[in-house]
């Protein structure tokens, strides 16, 4: 067969539903096997949506998001979703052209060394030189894309290669058990919570798993230890749940990072580095013990004084069995601290000045969503408000991105969403910044018939830099713009658009866009006074530094 046809049967045999991309000529031959498969091609307009769609679509199940392009400049346009998807842990497989490796009249012409490009971002890229070694190819990339940690994979398949003939034959899919930890460690560890007086459980993006959550539950509700949660840890326990101290969004200061200083262990369960540090370590004060499926890595603020190494679930599991005896711990701090940060959380949510606090949207959005909706973030200084106010009740209901951090992605992860959730809810919060990044892509979301809301936080500025450029004492300068109209802008593309012009209207329009079939854009000015006022106080004071 041919083999762009057995790339595609690869593709089929890992269950793949979709591609993201845009082709090119590079990929013509690997278009037209698309054509007779049952993965559906979703056409971007510029390969970052298609990047971003795939890294979430990883996210969301687990199983890797594929996207396409050509060589190239199509090549070039994929390297921040790989940077992306490969922080964010999220299993993602990019499928880029190239122009014939064994006859070529064009010279250099477009030509990058995309593999050794990729190299420093993703966990696998390989260029196939030869049809037969397609299937291999495909079948430990995706080996590799899922297994723990998580992350980016890229192959790439030069036109040649495409239109020649290969053997057919596929490998079987499978599967991989994780290693439990080593008893002794999970006995050693159980000993350790036990002798606390002040025990907090930190739950970090590597937990967010499905067999994790169930198992982390389970431990808090045994136990009654207090919990708390980094960014990207955000839903793996409902945050309604009354051991629930809040979520580590700023470095120093806040309400529950004064939990965290006083307490005397910290159960880290799924750390990853790559998240900003929900707290810092230092010499002779709290003890960590690290749950992962790695040991940690050592620097100067994180050295934890056991690891317990093997699979999260199951060892969380052995700890909550092993656990008997808690009645050394403190808990009333706790108690307190955790009424302290729901009062100081709150205080602005029924605030209904306009422009529109976020604060008040947190409330807004929690108060109408059902417990499944989706919100994703693009990346700004509301990202700060979201993570510490807005609860999230269910893992992957809150979508933000605390690894790269990158702008642009919150309207291509919403789209994705209700691609593969389409009886969820979903609502894109964006700075009208990072909003401007992909907002082309507002055309394929009204192409593909999606039922999405799209909320433009619009203060024609950068934001969240000009927030820290403030705070350090520098003038401001060069970070503000003009913006279009976005209701003209999205009636441009099919989509509706809306502009509140008080706190009733927005309430009432956000009801309506959710209810209501189509794309919808609500463009609402938002009030940032409140962030130096109440984030900055919250920083660390003895260097005056965000």
């Amino acid at each position: 067969m041919k083999a762009s046809d057995l790339f595609v049967k690869a593709l089929e045999n890992e269950g793949v539903e979709y591609i993201f991309g845009i082709p090119g000529e590079e990929n013509l031959d690997f278009l037209n096997s698309l054509e007779h498969s049952k993965i559906k091609l979703v056409l971007t307009r510029h390969e970052q949506g298609a990047g971003f769609m795939a890294a979430t679509y990883g996210r969301l199940t687990g199983k890797p998001g594929v996207c396409l392009s050509t060589l190239g400049p199509g090549a070039t346009n994929l390297i921040t979703p790989a940077a992306y998807a490969q922080l964010g842990g999220m299993p993602m497989l990019m499928i880029t052209g190239q122009k014939p490796i064994k006859k070529s009249k064009q010279g250099r012409f477009q030509i990058v060394d995309v593999v050794d490009m990729m190299r420093p971002i993703t966990k696998y890229t390989k260029q196939i030189v030869n049809g037969n070694n397609i299937p291999s190819v495909v079948r430990e990339a995706f080996r590799l894309a899922m297994e723990e940690r998580p992350g980016a994979v890229h192959i790439e398949l030069p036109e040649d290669i495409a239109a020649e003939e290969a053997e057919d034959k596929v490998f079987e899919v499978v599967g991989s058990r994780r290693p439990d930890a080593d008893q002794g460690v999970i006995d050693q560890a159980a000993k350790m919570i036990e002798a606390a007086k002040r025990p907090l459980l930190l739950i970090g993006a590597g937990a967010n798993r499905k067999r994790t959550s169930e198992a982390l539950k389970e431990l808090v509700d045994k136990t009654g230890i207090y919990f708390f949660n980094t960014q990207m840890g955000k839903g793996v326990i409902d945050e309604r749940h009354p051991k629930y101290l809040g979520t580590a969004a700023l470095s120093a200061n806040d309400f529950l990072h004064c939990a965290i200083r006083e307490a005397d262990l910290i159960i880290n369960v799924g750390h990853d580095v790559i998240e900003k540090p929900p707290f810092f370590m230092e010499e002779g004060k709290t003890k960590v013990i690290h749950v992962n499926f790695f040991p940690a890595e050592v620097d100067e603020v994180y050295f934890p004084q056991l690891n317990v190494v093997g699979d999260i679930a199951a060892s969380v599991k052995q700890l909550a069995s092993k656990i008997t005896n808690t009645s050394n711990w403190e808990t009333t701090y706790f108690e307190e601290i955790k009424k302290d940060v729901e009062a100081h959380l709150s205080k602005y949510f029924e605030d209904q000045r306009f422009p529109t606090l976020p604060q008040r949207l947190v409330s807004i959005l929690r108060n109408t969503l059902e417990d499944d909706s989706i919100v994703t973030l693009d990346n700004g200084v509301y990202k700060i408000w979201f993570a510490r106010n807005y609860k999230a009740y269910q893992p992957n209901t809150l979508l933000l991105d605390n690894a790269l951090a990158t702008m642009g992605a919150g309207l291509p992860s919403a789209m994705l969403a209700k691609l593969i959730h389409p009886d969820k809810k979903v609502v894109a919060v964006c700075g009208d910044g990072g909003f401007m990044m992909n907002s082309q892509e507002l055309e394929t979301a009204v192409r593909l018939s999606l039922n999405l809301v799209v909320i433009i936080l619009n203060d024609s500025a950068y934001g969240m830099i000009k927030w820290k450029q403030e705070g350090m004492g520098f003038d401001n300068f060069g970070l503000d713009y003009h913006n279009p109209n976005f209701v003209q802008y999205a009636e441009s593309y099919g989509a509706i658009g809306h502009r509140p012009s008080n706190d009733e209207e927005l309430r009432e329009i956000l009801n309506k866009a959710l209810n209501t079939e189509g794309v919808h854009l609500i463009d609402l000015p938002v009030d940032y006074s409140l962030n130096h006022p109440i984030l900055n106080v919250l920083l660390e004071k003895e260097t005056g530094k965000l």
